[in-house]
């Protein structure tokens, strides 16, 4: 038995959501059919969630909607036009965004959430209408219907035990389920999306729930490369790779898996593969919980930047008792996550994701910082990217870290953070964002050439 999931561009028109009743079709195991709203036809297209996101700011500033509500159902329709799906399914949908215009906006902390779930809700009745169209069993189920029950938290939802458990009900429908990703229900009944990454987390939720053999998510690429191919000429492909490292991979700038989306199928001990809807037949990339080759080290190099680094220096910081507690707790004053701290003898360095800080949030914290810690040295560094290398195989083989700096070396880029943990799954060097593209080729050569 499988789940499988299609992203944006698996259903952006006709022609690929032909493809993904063949794949249907093709395998009776798929059960389970989780899908996000259509995306991109071509380059300069706007997804559908876009164009739900620029409805969103019309009501809030009170203007018309009617020529953006006609453009959006117009995505639909040309879709259904290539299908012989029941009328009254246009029409429903038709009837759903018209009713956008009517939500209050006053005292509705789910508003948002409302209008973005919009997207996928209407696309899996369509889906659904279209498999139905083409021979299979399907139908569409909501969320609710489904027992997708998540915490209210708009825009930032998290699956409640209680779900699965509901969920696990529809585990032997003999129709194919046709779920909308990205959002759930609230115990009290108000829509709430999850995080970036939406519909994937909804298809390993499901996948989890219903214990599902093997986890499908479909994309536009064959699988996963060990390195950006904007960046590296032709990558090597991942063809299997651990939960661990894949989430290192995500966190650390890989756009396939947002990092959060793999936890309920890793839970779960249930294998993901990610595969490409335009080459259905190609293996893809198979995300388990151990792989069979551990002869490679490392599987992938990542980067992302937009990162920030306090630096701060106090000598004899390591007598003071509770000095780093003092550090975080201005951070929670100023509501600041961080995401690294590696630490010296008598200094910090907090790095932390840029777009958290303004000029004058910057001035009033080092401003606070140098009031309660009275530092020797304390500097803002900015424009920085976190460069990874990803592999449990490090953990076995020696030398990896001393390789990586002297790859860097040669290139002449200064590392201005390093910070590896104990189970030595990853190896991240923060450097100016300048260097970021230098530093994945020659890190990708030396552990790839």
């Amino acid at each position: 038995m499988k789940t499988a999931k299609f992203g944006g561009s698996s259903l952006a028109n006709a022609t690929q959501l032909k493809k993904v009743a063949e794949i249907i079709k093709s395998d009776n195991t798929r059960r389970f059919v989780v899908v996000s709203a259509p995306g991109k036809r071509y380059a300069t297209d706007q997804k559908v969630t876009d164009l739900l996101v620029e409805l969103y700011q019309k009501r809030i500033n009170n203007e018309a909607t009617d020529d953006l509500i006609t453009k959006i159902f117009a995505r639909y329709e040309e879709i259904s036009r290539e299908f012989q799906i029941e009328k009254s399914i246009l029409t429903e949908i038709y009837q759903s965004l018209e009713s956008l215009k009517n939500l209050p906006t006053a005292d509705n902390p789910h508003f948002f959430d409302e209008i973005l779930s919009n997207g996928e809700n209407n696309n899996a009745k369509l889906v659904a209408g279209v498999l139905q169209a083409e021979g299979v069993d399907a139908r569409y189920i909501n969320p609710q219907e489904l027992g997708i029950f998540v915490s209210d938290e708009p825009l930032n939802a998290r699956i409640l035990s209680k779900a699965y458990p509901a969920m696990k009900n529809w585990r032997n429908s003999s129709e194919v389920l046709v779920i909308p990703g990205f959002f759930g229900y609230t115990e009290k009944g108000e829509i709430c999306t999850f995080s970036r990454g939406g519909s994937d987390i909804t298809g390993a939720i499901v996948a989890s729930a219903m214990n599902v053999d093997l986890y499908e998510n479909f994309t536009d690429v064959n699988g996963i490369f060990a390195a950006h191919p904007g960046y590296i000429h032709h990558p090597e492909p991942i063809r299997e790779i651990t939960y661990r490292e894949m989430r290192e991979l995500s966190y650390g700038g890989f756009s396939v898996f947002h990092d959060e989306a793999l936890m309920p199928s890793y839970r779960a001990k249930i294998p993901v593969v990610i595969k490409n809807t335009n080459n259905p037949a190609h293996p893809g990339t198979l995300i388990t919980n151990e792989r069979e080759n551990k002869e490679q080290p490392v599987v992938g190099i990542t980067s992302d930047d937009g990162f920030s680094m306090i630096y701060l220096n106090k000598y004899l910081m390591n007598r003071e008792v509770g000095f780093t507690l003092k550090v975080l707790e201005i951070f929670k004053e100023f509501n600041l996550n961080y995401e690294h701290m590696p630490s010296g003898i008598d200094d910090i360095s907090i790095i932390l994701r840029a777009n958290q800080l303004t000029p004058q949030l910057e001035e009033d914290l080092l401003r606070k910082i140098a009031y309660v810690i009275d530092p020797d040295e304390l500097r803002v560094i900015h424009d920085l990217s976190m460069v990874m290398i990803v592999g449990e195989g490090m953990k076995q083989r020696i030398g990896s870290m001393s390789e990586s700096t002297a790859a860097l070396a040669r290139k002449k880029i200064n590392i201005e953070m390093i910070s590896q943990g104990a189970s030595e799954v990853s190896i991240i060097f923060g450097i100016h964002k300048e260097r970021e593209q230098d530093a994945i080729r020659t890190l990708y050569y030396t552990f790839f050439e």
